[in-house]
């Protein structure tokens, strides 16, 4: 039997993946297979396989390759680089590595005796009360509220390609009895999701929401990211939603970051062409951004008008029904299409909730493109 792709029910797009017969690591997966297994990453945008609990972390970091030959197959770097952890970022307490794996990232939450090798660690869930400019009430939070974290891509955005493939294998999570819900403050729609659910868009759907005349414009537009932007944004605070930041000034001055080179500052297309799909996904890290650059006039906005404009294009995307929130059970292993979705966090939890998974994405040798348009690469980031 070969292996089989699922589609997800009553899911904007997903599936589920069976393994050929006596197939347990996807990792060792035969040639043949594993083209399907890719093609179905590509359509679905998001696959499950489940029953992979005991996966090894040298597996995970082996499957997660085999979606990229241009990557550093070699090499121990994690897809985020060597300022993940700085003690100014905001990615600073997320997670630990795998010793044995360092590309593996061990993420989650509460207290653990010991993980393959790692012991004596405490795992914070991301959350909505530390990153957010206006949080939950806590009355909000005891009622079962929770938010999108951060809507993200995997991606240093700095002198490292975005990954191709992030791999998540969930070990230890939370009950699927377990219910919490997203109120949109701007609608009051309601979306109830499992606690901890990890919730993904479509960059297509993004893009194909967008009118004729805001997909021409996009296709047309390129993304200059801030040095080190995780840092950069280390004071600052988010949206409600999680889409962008708040503009108040508080961003790192280019003198306060670690040291940059203009060479390797990220300057990226809004709209990615999917090399095997042919779709346009409207892709972009809405909280890192530093300017938009309109390639046919040259213009270039400001980063608070930047902003404004990425949100714009964005916030049609993450309403009710566009949304796949994966509803984890112990074992699956979820592999995403990094450069045709954005995906957040979600969840409250306190510290003596447990949860465990392993993560995993590699930096490409090679940067995502729109077809047709060329992004604006001779544009400096200090010209502001």
């Amino acid at each position: 039997m070969s292996l089989k792709a699922i589609p997800l029910t009553n899911a904007p797009f997903g599936a589920t993946i069976q393994l050929p017969q006596d197939a347990t690591d996807p990792s060792l997966l035969g040639q043949e297979d594993f083209d399907l297994l890719e093609k179905a990453l590509h359509t679905y945008k998001v696959i499950v396989i489940p029953d992979q609990k005991n996966l090894s972390p040298r597996s995970q970091y082996v499957l997660t390759t085999r979606f990229d030959e241009t990557c550093d197959k070699e090499g121990k770097s994690y897809g985020h680089g060597k300022t993940f952890r700085h003690k100014d970022s905001v990615l600073k307490k997320d997670g630990h590595t795998v010793p044995s794996q360092p590309q593996v990232q061990i993420i989650g939450n509460g207290h653990w005796e010991e993980d393959n090798g790692l012991k004596d660690f405490d795992l914070t869930q991301p959350s909505q009360r530390t990153f957010h400019k206006d949080t939950l009430t806590d009355e909000q939070t005891a009622a079962g509220q929770t938010r999108f974290y951060r809507w993200h891509i995997d991606s240093a955005l700095y002198e490292l390609s975005p990954p191709k493939c992030t791999t998540l294998l969930g070990i230890h999570v939370p009950g699927a009895d377990e219910q919490q819900k997203i109120v949109y403050e701007d609608t009051k729609e309601e979306f109830s999701l499992t606690k901890g659910a990890t919730a993904f868009i479509s960059g297509a759907i993004a893009f194909n929401l967008l009118s004729k005349g805001d997909q021409e414009l996009a296709m047309n537009t390129t993304v200059v990211y801030a040095p080190h932007p995780y840092i950069f944004i280390g004071r600052s605070k988010a949206t409600s939603d999680g889409l962008t930041m708040v503009s108040e000034g508080k961003e790192l001055s280019f003198d306060e970051l670690p040291e940059w080179e203009e060479s390797k500052v990220k300057k990226l297309p809004l709209v990615w062409t999917d090399p095997i799909t042919g779709e346009h996904s409207l892709q972009v890290h809405g909280c890192c951004i530093f300017n938009l650059v309109r390639n046919k006039t040259g213009e270039r906005l400001g980063l608070e008008e930047s902003r404004q404009e990425v949100y714009r294009l964005m916030r049609p995307a993450i309403a009710p029904k566009h949304v796949y929130a994966h509803s984890w059970t112990a074992g699956d292993l979820v592999l995403f299409s990094n450069r045709q979705l954005w995906h957040s966090v979600t969840g409250e939890f306190s510290k003596d909730d447990k949860r465990l998974m392993h993560q995993c994405n590699i930096a490409s040798g090679e940067d995502p493109v729109c077809e047709g348009h060329p992004v604006a690469s001779d544009i400096k980031v200090r010209n502001v």
